[in-house]
């Protein structure tokens, strides 16, 4: 028996509209919104009293989905710098890599290194975005 495929990721944040916002204006669609409590939430995440407001967001072709979470009980901590084991970033294929970070940068996008050229195949960039997530964009040339 094999993986069926990744149904999606999740993303902890703090301010659940402004992380909405950011995915929808990256490209993303608001697929729907739930509150989480109960026992079987409490069992699967191995915390007591969750009490969680999720949204799933999904790129426009259907097959990738983050679930963003806000967490009302237990309060959620703080996952550390860019390098924390388990964590690294998500990335996004884009059609024009500028306009992407212009149009991301009023949602509180900001660059974390630099846009590169790698060889004549990909613009590369990391952006940190809601509660410092790191998205990664990458745009094919040619």
């Amino acid at each position: 028996m094999a993986i069926q495929r990744m149904d999606n990721v999740g993303i902890v944040v703090e301010d659940l509209d402004a992380a909405i916002a950011f995915f929808v204006e990256l490209g993303m669609e608001l697929e729907g919104r739930a509150e989480i409590e109960g026992l079987v939430a409490d069992r699967c995440t191995g915390l007591d009293g969750v009490r969680c407001d999720i949204a799933m967001v999904r790129t426009p072709d259907g097959h990738s989905r983050l679930e963003l979470a806000r967490y009302r009980s237990p309060a959620a901590i703080s996952a550390g710098p860019h390098n924390i084991l388990g964590t690294h970033r998500v990335m996004f294929a884009v059609d024009d890599l500028e306009d992407t970070v212009a149009r991301l940068r009023p949602h509180g996008a900001e660059l974390v290194g630099e846009i590169a050229r790698f060889e004549d195949s990909y613009l590369l960039c990391y952006v940190r975005g809601p509660e410092g997530v790191i998205v990664g964009l990458a745009e094919q040339l040619g």
